[in-house]
């Protein structure tokens, strides 16, 4: 199994079985998934994790999952752990170019929906 939440504590340097700080991450990985939402990543309603028994799969197939991972260890880090100085602003810069990577794969994959505020000239 792929656990969403044992993925983002791995990547943060904590262990599975270390839960003290799950319901802190678990909020981060949330937030994170309704701004993928609001950029059209993910199912249409959302999606939500409350433990460590959703998966990636469960979230999203697509080949391009991997910049979905980066992207919500990322937004935790930021919000869990954020670093200092320089290492700060390049976290802040990667985490757009993510956001715009991944706007622009579903833009170009789902070219049928209109984006609010464009138009079709």
């Amino acid at each position: 199994m792929d656990s969403i939440l044992n993925t983002i504590k791995k990547l943060l340097g904590i262990q599975p079985e270390y839960t003290n700080f799950d319901e802190d991450i678990i909020v981060g990985i949330n937030t994170a998934f309704a701004t993928l939402n609001q950029i059209g990543v993910g199912p249409p309603e959302g999606f939500m994790i409350e433990d460590e028994t959703q998966t990636w799969n469960d979230y999203i197939t697509s080949t391009n999952l991997v910049m979905v991972k980066t992207y919500i260890h990322q937004k935790v880090k930021l919000a869990f752990d954020p670093p200092n100085g320089s290492v700060l602003e390049s976290l802040n810069r990667s985490i757009s170019e993510l956001e715009w990577r991944l706007y622009i794969e579903v833009k170009e994959n789902n070219p049928q929906e209109v984006i609010e505020g464009e138009s079709n000239e």
